[in-house]
């Protein structure tokens, strides 16, 4: 499975730590920067990774900057995506089982690398349960139209 990974300066160590953790994991991943700490423009990283995940090219996403929040703005405005703010385990596994979410984003200042590990896990090992919960789902998709 392909994964497309993207940070920002503020998340650039922690999205390093994770891209080696789904590396060693068997994961392919796809990493569209940022490559150093100096100062960048965090939706342009949220971008390019929602776009390979709307077209296709990588089945999920992993966007990180400082607060997560703000790579979560910039991924939801991409159609077909789905982003959500991993702020623990539960939340990380539910946004998959519940909404089919295909981007999972973390605030760098407020995880460990173990947390966030963790959460990634419980994401990438969840499965959509559809049922009631597709009907919601479709009303996303449906609103993006």
């Amino acid at each position: 499975m392909k994964i497309a990974i993207g940070s920002d300066h503020g998340g650039f160590a922690l999205k390093e730590d994770l891209k080696q953790y789904l590396l060693n994991s068997g994961y392919e991943v796809e990493d569209v920067g940022t490559y150093s700490l100096d100062s960048c423009h965090y939706p342009e990283f949220a971008f390019k990774c929602a776009n390979l995940v709307s077209k296709g090219d990588c089945r999920f996403g992993v966007i990180v900057c400082t607060t997560g929040e703000g790579v979560v703005m910039a991924a939801n405005k991409v159609k077909g995506i789905r982003a959500g703010l991993a702020y623990n385990i539960d939340v990380s596994r539910l946004m998959r089982e519940h909404n089919d979410a295909n981007i999972i984003a973390f605030g760098a200042k407020y995880v460990s690398k173990e947390e966030a590990i963790a959460r990634l896990e419980a994401f990438l090992s969840a499965k959509f349960l559809e049922g009631r919960h597709q009907i919601r789902v479709q009303m996303i998709k449906d609103a993006e139209k």
